[in-house]
């Protein structure tokens, strides 16, 4: 079941203590209300956030009114740097997105929330290799771009150290794309968060063949969460 998710600060600075050290740069990318961004700026890693919803760049303003590690950026990341038209949901803002009907069809077939996506807006997309010539490379990346991540992922030509994406099981061959291309660029071994559980789903970490694999066999239809990848 797909829903707003919860923030446990507490929680997530013990998971993430496994990816990210004090002084480390960090990107949230689908930064939404910055709950990943503060519990990073916590360990004392420098954070940009990019986000486009304008509701939630407001409140991202407030948020980190004054903390020098943090940097937004208030546009999408895709496959190139042009502009495209952003899809808003007002009532459920989490669900604001840059896919088109059939994502927004799948995730109301999903969800328990029904979302309507009453308003678009025009705004500027970069990608992650233009993200990473202008700040460097990062030592932990996560992509939350609801249903946009294969887009995000086309736009890097570069092994990123460690990164997560989104996992919807309504939109698992999007999956499988990411974990296809990312295979091209590194040698990556992989595990699952599902949920908002911040724990492993298997004690070992994997191969990506055996996740693609798992994603193809998996038939349960409510199963979301994140998909960690790091170099070996």
């Amino acid at each position: 079941m797909y829903y707003a998710k919860p923030f446990n600060r507490r929680k997530l600075k013990k998971f993430y203590r496994q990816f990210l050290r004090k002084g480390d740069l960090a990107f949230d990318i689908g930064a939404h209300l910055g709950n990943r961004s503060q519990t990073w700026i916590d360990l004392g890693v420098r954070v940009i956030g990019v986000e486009p919803q304008p509701v939630c760049v407001e409140y991202l303003k407030k948020r980190f009114n004054g903390v020098s590690g943090f940097t937004l950026l208030p546009v999408a990341l895709g496959a190139s740097e042009t502009e495209i038209e952003f899809k808003i949901s007002s009532l459920h803002p989490t669900l604001s997105t840059g896919r088109g009907e059939d994502w927004q069809h799948g995730i109301n077939e999903y969800s328990t929330v029904k979302a309507h996506w009453e308003e678009k807006l025009i705004v500027k997309q970069y990608t992650l290799d233009w993200l990473i010539s202008t700040y460097g490379i990062p030592g932990f990346c996560k992509i939350d771009t609801e249903g946009f991540e294969w887009e995000v992922i086309q736009g890097l030509h570069q092994p990123l150290p460690q990164l997560s994406i989104e996992f919807l099981a309504f939109d698992k061959w999007r999956t499988i794309w990411c974990i296809e291309r990312l295979m091209a660029i590194g040698d990556y071994q992989l595990n699952f968060s599902f949920g908002e559980s911040q724990e492993w789903y298997w004690q070992a970490w994997q191969r990506p063949q055996e996740v693609i694999n798992f994603i193809r066999e998996e038939r349960s239809p409510h199963i979301f969460g994140d998909l960690y990848f790091k170099l070996n």
